[in-house]
């Protein structure tokens, strides 16, 4: 009787830190999505930051433009429209669709510069296009942050046995920033 009470205390015990163990898991694995997932959202607040000095610019650069080139006036109502898609924008995914096709015209409008050679020697517009080019450096940093963030932390929920976790507190996947299908091959602008 004596040694079967002795028995039942170790295996109580050896519960009682299994379930601590556990314990000390599960809340430093929940710890450390919610970590992951905060530095998700903070790479894509950075993200939008870099979009939004991008769309700020925009406005000067197509008034400098439109100086020089009145008949692109299609390209100038592609730039507002997708401007007030951005700024319209409610979810990531919607941000980045807006994004993505802001770039395809922010590409023809430098390109439509390189036809005007009055426009190219113009200070403001080289400070802008500067400005620009410097923005877009800066997004592709951001977008390049915000994709390993989003990896790590997509990796995270997904590995056994913090899927499980993952799966019982609603981790879900986050999506990637990914280029548009044909961004490979230049724009090109006809007049």
């Amino acid at each position: 009787m004596k040694q079967q009470k002795s028995n039942l205390k170790w295996w109580l015990i050896g519960a009682g830190v299994l379930i601590l163990v556990l314990i000390a898991f599960g809340v430093g694995t929940y710890n450390r999505l919610i970590a992951l997932e905060g530095g998700v959202a903070e790479k894509w607040a950075n993200v939008e930051t870099q979009y939004q000095r991008r769309i700020d610019l925009i406005p000067n650069l197509v008034s400098t433009v439109k100086g020089y080139a009145t008949h692109e006036r299609d390209l100038f109502t592609q730039i507002t429209e997708l401007r007030s898609q951005w700024a319209n924008a409610k979810t990531v995914d919607a941000k980045i669709n807006a994004a993505q096709g802001l770039e395809s015209v922010v590409s023809k409008l430098l390109m439509v510069s390189e036809a005007y050679p009055q426009l190219k020697a113009n200070e403001n517009f080289l400070s802008l296009q500067d400005e620009l080019a410097g923005t877009e450096n800066r997004v592709a940093v951001e977008r390049t942050r915000y994709n390993e963030a989003v990896l790590a932390y997509n990796v995270a929920i997904k590995r056994v046995p913090t899927n499980l976790l993952a799966g019982m507190f609603g981790f879900e996947p986050k999506s990637m920033f990914e280029a548009q299908a044909g961004a490979e091959k230049a724009p090109t602008v006809t007049f």
